[in-house]
């Protein structure tokens, strides 16, 4: 079969092409933002909790996203344990599977004020909860 293009070593045959559709690829998803409560329980567990769910950034031993997580300065970030575990303010761009509600991939990570997700009526009562209050 001739190709039309080589891409990622993906080939999209020539018939296909000539017909305006690729049927062997499914496009992903493209990038966005969500901002919400970035949950930093345990080692290597983290989720960003927003108005349309909690979404899986990293699972011990499982799931983890590629790219850096947010960084928090300490007024942004609450303790709830032993170490540096909490939570804090984040805004992530990056692709997200709303299947099932993983984030694939951060291109770009950036905290904000606590005051900030306090104050979205979208993410009241999504606060995590602070064991040490």
């Amino acid at each position: 079969m001739r190709c039309l293009v080589l891409l990622c070593g993906l080939a999209v045959p020539l018939a296909a092409a000539a017909a305006g559709g690729n049927e062997s690829a499914t496009a992903p998803p493209a990038a966005s933002t969500r901002c919400g409560w970035f949950d930093n329980p345990s080692p290597g567990n983290a989720d960003l909790l927003d108005a349309g769910g909690s979404w899986s950034v990293a699972q011990q031993g499982g799931h983890q996203a590629q790219g850096d997580w947010p960084t928090f300065a300490g007024k942004h970030w609450v303790r709830t344990g032993v170490g540096s575990y909490g939570y804090g303010c984040a805004c992530l761009t990056g692709r997200f599977d709303a299947d099932s509600q993983a984030v694939l991939t951060i291109a770009r990570s950036r905290s904000r004020p606590l005051s900030a997700c306090r104050a979205d009526k979208a993410l009241q009562g999504l606060e995590p909860v602070n064991p040490l209050k």
